[in-house]
C-alpha cells in the first residue's frame, strides 16, 4: 500500500522501550494476533531497547456516560416502508441532480446486511466528464476515525494494550499543560474526544502546513478547558496519537495494521491511506469548486489532513463503504465481534452542542454523545450511530440504526450543503416519522445553463432479498 509521511515522529523519538501489555478489561474475547505483526523482540533496537522496559501504571477510573445499549437485539422495519423509502430517495436524488447541486455523489442503503440501494451521479472529474461509479474512491475525512478505533479495538482484544493504557506510559513526548492530568490520560480519552483540550486544537496550524510531529509536542502549551475525561472537545491532532500508540505497542505502522486487520478481511479492495494512494486509484473523485451556472471546476487535493491519518486519512469507494457499514452493524463478527462493536458504540462523553447544530438535529435529536470514533444520537426515539466528515472539496456522512440493522452512507466531492439534508429524510421515512424536506430539494429548482453529459446520472439497478430498488446513481475537521 502506498503512503507518505506517516508517524515519522516515532521512528526518531521513541527511544523509550515499550512492550506488550497484558489485556486489561478487554471488550471482546481475545483473538489470535496477526502473524504479520512484528513481535517486541524483533523491533528496531533504536525503538525498543530491551534493557529499559517501562513500568505501566494501573489505569485510572474514568466517568462513563450512562445510556442504553447502542446495539440492542435487532428488529425488522416493515418491507413496504423500506420500499417506499427507496423510491422516495431515488426521487430526491434526481431532484438534486436536476439542480446540479453537487459535482458528484455516491450513496448506498444497507438493510439486514444487504445492499438494497446503490446510486451514483455526476462526475469524478468535471473537466473530463469522467463519471462517478461505485468503485470511484473518495476521501473520507473524519469518517476515518472509526477505522482507527476499530483497529485499536482489535489490538485491545489481542492484548497489545487496553483502552485504559496511559499515554504517558507509551509516548515519551506526550505532555499537557496540567502535568498531573497528562499522567491520567488514556487511549480511551483521546479516542472518545475527552482529553480536556479546546475543540480542534491546532487544526488551524495543521492547515498552515505545520507538521503533526511538531504540533503533538506542543499540546502542553494549550490551556485545558476541563480535566481529562470530564468534557467533550473534538480533536484531530490529539486523536491521531493512537497511531503512535499502535506503533509503540506493535512495532508496526498504524496504516499497515488497518490494512491487515480491517481493509483486507472486509474485502475493502480500493481502500487506502494518503494522497498518493488516492491519486493512484483507478477512479478517484477530484475535489471541486463551483464554476458558475451550475458547473464545477476540479482542483488538487490538499495534503494537510492526510498528516493526521488516524483522524482523517482514509480513502474508500462506495463498494468499500458498503462492506464497512455491514461490518459496523454486526454482519462481520469474524472481523468486528459483537462485544467490540458494543464498546465502540457506547457513549463516552455528552455532546450537547450537537443537538443544535442543524435544523434536523434540533428537531429530531434528544440526546447526543461521542463514543469511540462515532457519535451516538437519540433520533426520533431510536439510537443512531453516526459520523460526518469534511475536508476541502469533500463531504461524507454515515449513519445506522443498530436496532434495525439499517444504515446509509453518502460521499460527495464538493462543498455543497444540500446532500447533508437527504440522510435525515431517509431516516425519517424508514422510522415512519413526519416528512420534512431537510435538504430543500422539493422547492422549485433554479434554472441553470448547463448541458448534462449522457454519462451523468446513469442509473444502475440492484436486487437484494427479493426487493427491487431503482438506483444509480466545508475545508475541514468534523
Amino acid at each position: 500500500m502506498q503512503f507518505r509521511h506517516l508517524f515519522l515522529l516515532i521512528a526518531g523519538t521513541l527511544g523509550l522501550a515499550v512492550g506488550p501489555l497484558p489485556a486489561q478489561a478487554a471488550s471482546a474475547p481475545a483473538q489470535a494476533a496477526s502473524p504479520q505483526t512484528t513481535s517486541p523482540q524483533t523491533l528496531p533496537q533504536a525503538v525498543l531497547p530491551q534493557a529499559a522496559m517501562p513500568q505501566l501504571s494501573p489505569p485510572p477510573t474514568q466517568p462513563q456516560v450512562s445510556m442504553q445499549s447502542a446495539n440492542p437485539a435487532p428488529q425488522h422495519l416493515p418491507d413496504e416502508r423500506v420500499k417506499a423509502t427507496l423510491a422516495a430517495y431515488q426521487d430526491w436524488l434526481q431532484k438534486l441532480d436536476d439542480r446540479h447541486a453537487v459535482a458528484g455523489l455516491a450513496t448506498a442503503i444497507v438493510v439486514d446486511n444487504k445492499v438494497v440501494y446503490e446510486h451514483t451521479l455526476g462526475y469524478a472529474n468535471a473537466s473530463t466528464q469522467e463519471p462517478i461509479t461505485p468503485e470511484t474512491v473518495f476521501r473520507l475525512a473524519s469518517l476515518s476515525k472509526a477505522f482507527a478505533t476499530a483497529v485499536a479495538g482489535v489490538l485491545v482484544n489481542d492484548g497489545r494494550f487496553s483502552w485504559d493504557t496511559r499515554l504517558a506510559d507509551v509516548l515519551p513526548f506526550f505532555k499537557l499543560k496540567d502535568a498531573a492530568a497528562a499522567e491520567k490520560a488514556t487511549v480511551r480519552d483521546i479516542l472518545g474526544q475527552r482529553l480536556g483540550l479546546p475543540r480542534n486544537t491546532y487544526d488551524n496550524m495543521l492547515e498552515g502546513d505545520v507538521p503533526y510531529e511538531e504540533l503533538v509536542r506542543r499540546l502542553d502549551e494549550v490551556k485545558m478547558t476541563c480535566g481529562v475525561g470530564q468534557c467533550y472537545g473534538y480533536q484531530n491532532v490529539a486523536f491521531s496519537m493512537i497511531g503512535d500508540v499502535i506503533y509503540g505497542m506493535t512495532g508496526d505502522f498504524f496504516y499497515r495494521q488497518v490494512d491487515k486487520r480491517i481493509f483486507f478481511p472486509l474485502g475493502m479492495k480500493t481502500a487506502s491511506y494518503g494522497r498518493e494512494a488516492l491519486e493512484n486509484s483507478a477512479s478517484w473523485a477530484r475535489p471541486h469548486r463551483p464554476a458558475g451556472a451550475g458547473s464545477w471546476r476540479p482542483f488538487e487535493p490538499k495534503e494537510a489532513y492526510y498528516r493526521v491519518a488516524p483522524a482523517a486519512g482514509v480513502n474508500a469507494s462506495l463498494r468499500d463503504m458498503e462492506q464497512w457499514l455491514i461490518a459496523q452493524m454486526g454482519g462481520r463478527p469474524d472481523v468486528l465481534p459483537p462485544k467490540l462493536l458494543e464498546t465502540l458504540h457506547s457513549p463516552e462523553v455528552s455532546t450537547p452542542v450537537e443537538l443544535r447544530s442543524t435544523p434536523w438535529r434540533r428537531e429530531r435529536l434528544t440526546e447526543a454523545s461521542y463514543a469511540l470514533g462515532w457519535r451516538v444520537f437519540q433520533y426520533g426515539g431510536e439510537t443512531l450511530i453516526f459520523h460526518a466528515g469534511a475536508v476541502e472539496g469533500y463531504r461524507t456522512m454515515i449513519g445506522f440504526f443498530p436496532k434495525y440493522r439499517t444504515g446509509v452512507v453518502t460521499m460527495w466531492n464538493s462543498a455543497s450543503p444540500m446532500p447533508s439534508g437527504l440522510m435525515p429524510m431517509v431516516f425519517d421515512s424508514m422510522l415512519g416519522l413526519e416528512h420534512v424536506d431537510w435538504a430543500g430539494v422539493e422547492s422549485d429548482a433554479p434554472v441553470v445553463a448547463v448541458t448534462k453529459s449522457s454519462a451523468k446520472g446513469k442509473l444502475k439497478a440492484r436486487k437484494s432479498g427479493g426487493t427491487k430498488a431503482a438506483s444509480s446513481k466545508r475545508g475541514h475537521r468534523r
